[in-house]
């Protein structure tokens, strides 16, 4: 199955930012705005994955994470059933940021939904 990539240190930066573009360089916010709402949108189009590898950064922020991917619920208005569908995320390095960023889904989802 033809699938779409984005890595992040190679496709957006090697050190990743804080929550919102207005706190500094290389935001969450940013990186949602301007390379994984497109591209997931372009893969939901297709019915195909976007997949994101999180490896070769210097560490993420819990907020430039949950901003990015919980954003995509509550800023894009997506469903987690949506997003589970077309995104999937991969790190050999740190593989617990899988979990986390489908927990900052969830919590997103379920806020939106009371």
């Amino acid at each position: 199955m033809h699938k779409i990539e984005i890595k992040i240190a190679k496709d957006f930066v090697t050190t990743p930012g804080p929550r919102y573009k207005k706190e500094g360089s290389h935001s969450g916010e940013l990186f949602r705005d301007t390379i994984l709402y497109p591209k997931l949108k372009e893969a939901i189009n297709e019915n195909i994955i976007l997949q994101v590898d999180l490896d070769g950064t210097a560490g993420y922020g819990t907020s430039f994470l949950e901003e990015s991917f919980g954003g995509l619920i509550r800023e894009n208005n997506l469903t987690i059933d949506v997003i589970n569908k077309h995104l999937q995320i991969i790190s050999s390095e740190e593989d617990y940021l899988c979990e986390d960023i489908q927990h900052y889904l969830e919590d997103a989802e379920s806020k939106r939904k009371k």
